[in-house]
């Protein structure tokens, strides 16, 4: 008789992909069980197609900078030599191996109305709140 043989790192894995499915399969559930037609009717008249229009507009914007910056770059660093340039190659590569969610928490930071850029702003030109427009963080 053989003995079968379980990879422990197959079985945490698994344990944790169960963990990370169980609020998807959760709500799918709900969705499915026929109980939540009054509330999507009541999300779809309200909130949901600003929802689906601000995260369409999200996406192409950000895609197009990212497109429009990263062929830029690529194409800078490929096609012509300057000083920094083998630094360039891979300090472009560096924000890949940050997690989102981090660089999300950095980027509010340095952006929000007691950051360091907009106090430095108020600071330098001595200008109010209502002095300048900033895209609320």
């Amino acid at each position: 008789m053989t003995r079968l043989h379980l990879n422990p790192l197959l079985v945490v894995s698994a344990a944790v992909a169960a963990l990370v499915g169980l609020p998807v399969a959760s709500v799918l559930t709900n969705i499915l069980s026929g109980g939540t037609g009054a509330i999507w009717s009541h999300l779809a008249a309200t909130v949901l197609p600003d929802y689906v229009a601000n995260t369409l507009v999200l996406c192409l914007t950000v895609g197009l900078g990212v497109v429009v910056v990263g062929v830029a770059t690529a194409w800078l660093t490929t096609m012509h030599e300057f000083p920094g340039r083998r630094i360039f190659e891979w300090a472009l590569i560096l924000p890949l191996a940050m997690p989102a969610y981090v660089l999300a928490y950095v980027y509010t930071d340095f952006l929000q109305f007691v950051g360091p850029l907009q106090s430095f702003l108020r600071e330098s030109f001595g200008w109010s709140k209502a002095d300048y427009w900033f895209p609320e963080v």
